[in-house]
């Protein structure tokens, strides 16, 4: 899927991508956030107290944040690594993507 870099320039990203040898995992991860997130529905549905929907709320973007860092930490150590070793103007794209998508996880 297309993104855009820092400087606004589409890049489509190829494959295989830092967090491929974990899939499975991450999928699985992902599920259980889901589930999280249809009990927050379910919750709202029952009327439940407000203070427990906004625990379960915490607890539903710690996992998602936590899942963002190991993401990220993938593609820093496979995408950029892979970039900085090559050199040249794909290394600065690199950095200037991973440094946006950090800008973008402070900024939840």
């Amino acid at each position: 899927m297309p993104t855009e870099d820092a400087a606004g320039e589409t890049v489509t990203p190829q494959g295989p991508h830092g967090y491929s040898h974990d899939k499975e995992s991450h999928l699985k991860r992902l599920r259980r956030i889901e589930g999280q997130l249809r009990g927050l529905q379910r919750m709202v549905e029952e009327d439940v107290y407000c203070i427990d929907i906004l625990t379960q709320v915490s607890a539903s973007t710690k996992g998602l944040q936590s899942f963002a860092l190991q993401l990220l930490e993938e593609h820093l150590r496979h995408c950029v690594a892979a970039a900085a070793i090559g050199g040249g103007p794909e290394s600065e794209r690199k950095v200037a993507e991973a440094t946006a998508a950090i800008a973008r996880l402070l900024r939840t």
